[in-house]
């Protein structure tokens, strides 16, 4: 089976700036081929999810009500740029609390295989795309391939103070679907849509 997981700040949309949120749609701007690049891996039979740690709940800085709004048009305009994400799985809890589903821990990895009849012992052709070392630990801890985008919040300044290696390095969400399809040994024709969910 063919699954991408992707982080969303700074992956799919523009990162805010450390210790901002996207509190609101006027906020969310799509990284610019973001959009081309989900409806890529869509067209090529992956299971696309948004695995995505949102603090700015937890803290009280905006609402549940206000990410979900922001959620829905996300899908939506994925959804005319004829992508399809299956699934967004938010973790709200802050970094101080005690929750699995906080990255670089995998509870919500697991949700979101869980929900497409499969596991992390049986991934197959599986990659996590981030732009943090939670995300790059994340995606070692799930057992994918991990794919490192320049678009957000760490560069390869901070890469030196980390202590893992993704194993693959890319400008943006557009390139790194430029690797996964080059190394996609079972091309597929494109999929029929199903309504995506949020958790």
């Amino acid at each position: 089976m063919k699954v991408v997981f992707l982080d969303r700040d700074g992956v799919i949309n523009e990162f805010p700036g450390n210790g901002l949120y996207v509190t609101k749609i006027r906020d969310f701007h799509f990284i610019p081929r973001s959009l081309e690049a989900l409806r890529r891996l869509t067209d090529a039979g992956y299971h696309i999810f948004v695995v995505s740690n949102q603090a700015g709940v937890g803290k009280g800085v905006y609402s549940r009500e206000k990410l979900e709004q922001i959620t829905a048009y996300m899908l939506r305009n994925v959804g005319e740029a004829g992508g399809r994400i299956e699934e967004v799985l938010y973790c709200t809890c802050k970094s101080n609390d005690a929750c699995n589903c906080r990255k670089p821990r995998i509870g919500n990895v697991i949700k979101a295989l869980e929900s497409i009849d499969h596991s992390i012992d049986d991934a197959g052709h599986t990659y996590f795309v981030g732009d943090t070392q939670g995300d790059i630990k994340a995606g070692k801890n799930a057992g994918c391939k991990t794919v490192f985008v320049l678009s957000g919040r760490e560069d390869q300044q901070y890469m030196k103070r980390w202590d893992i290696r993704p194993d693959f390095i890319v400008e943006d969400l557009y390139d790194a679907v430029d690797l996964i399809l080059a190394e996609d040994p079972h091309p597929a024709r494109k999929r029929g849509r199903r309504s995506p969910q949020s958790r």
